[in-house]
């Protein structure tokens, strides 16, 4: 990880943390409860050179923060526990040159918005793949006052699916239980989750 001491490597934008020609790419964390998404971002950034920790919670998120002294933090808004809004808090507190992008499904814009004001890069619906988190993190910082929504408002199919995505969370990924709390039959919502998701 990037020693904390060292001053921040610049773009000609101004913006830190971003792969630097003849120097190391950025030292990344992953904080998200869900194992297969965190190991499969992890993986996908190291494939890009990076040195990569993760952590599924927000005391695991900080103590490596502490430790390690990432340069860039994925963010998942949505975790048990403290939430992400917690998690993008407490890292800035600790290390304000941490440049971090939250994670987030329709759902939960607004306060992924929020953690934008609150000093977060930017925020990115899921799923999110490894490219599109790493232009994120090279957008030069933005004022959190001007953040807002975007106005190009998901398909009723996209809503459905991301309701179902939270309930089959909530629900610890038991799709019988999850089927009756959506209170459809359990066939209906295997059918529904065997399709990819739905565009924005």
């Amino acid at each position: 990880m990037t020693t904390r001491g060292a001053a921040p490597r610049e773009d000609d934008d101004g913006a830190p943390g971003r792969d630097d020609p003849g120097g190391e790419p950025p030292a990344v964390l992953v904080v998200d409860d869900d194992d297969t998404f965190r190991a499969r971002l992890a993986r996908a950034f190291r494939e890009r050179g990076h040195e990569v920790r993760d952590a599924r919670d927000h005391g695991q998120a900080l103590a490596l923060v502490r430790e390690l002294g990432p340069d860039l933090v994925v963010v998942d808004m949505r975790m048990p526990g403290k939430s992400g809004l917690e998690v993008v808090r407490d890292v800035l507190a600790l290390d304000p040159t941490v440049r971090v992008v939250v994670l987030t499904g329709y759902g939960s814009i607004a306060t992924a918005v929020e953690a934008v004001r609150l000093g977060a890069v930017d925020y990115l619906t899921k799923p999110a793949d490894v490219d599109q988190l790493l232009a994120a993190f090279a957008r030069p910082d933005r004022p959190g006052a001007a953040v807002e929504p975007p106005r190009v408002a998901p398909s009723l199919e996209r809503v459905e699916w991301e309701h179902i995505q939270r309930v089959l969370h909530d629900c610890e990924g038991n799709v019988t239980k999850a089927a009756r709390v959506l209170g459809i039959h359990r066939r209906s919502l295997q059918r529904k989750l065997a399709n990819f998701p739905p565009p924005r």
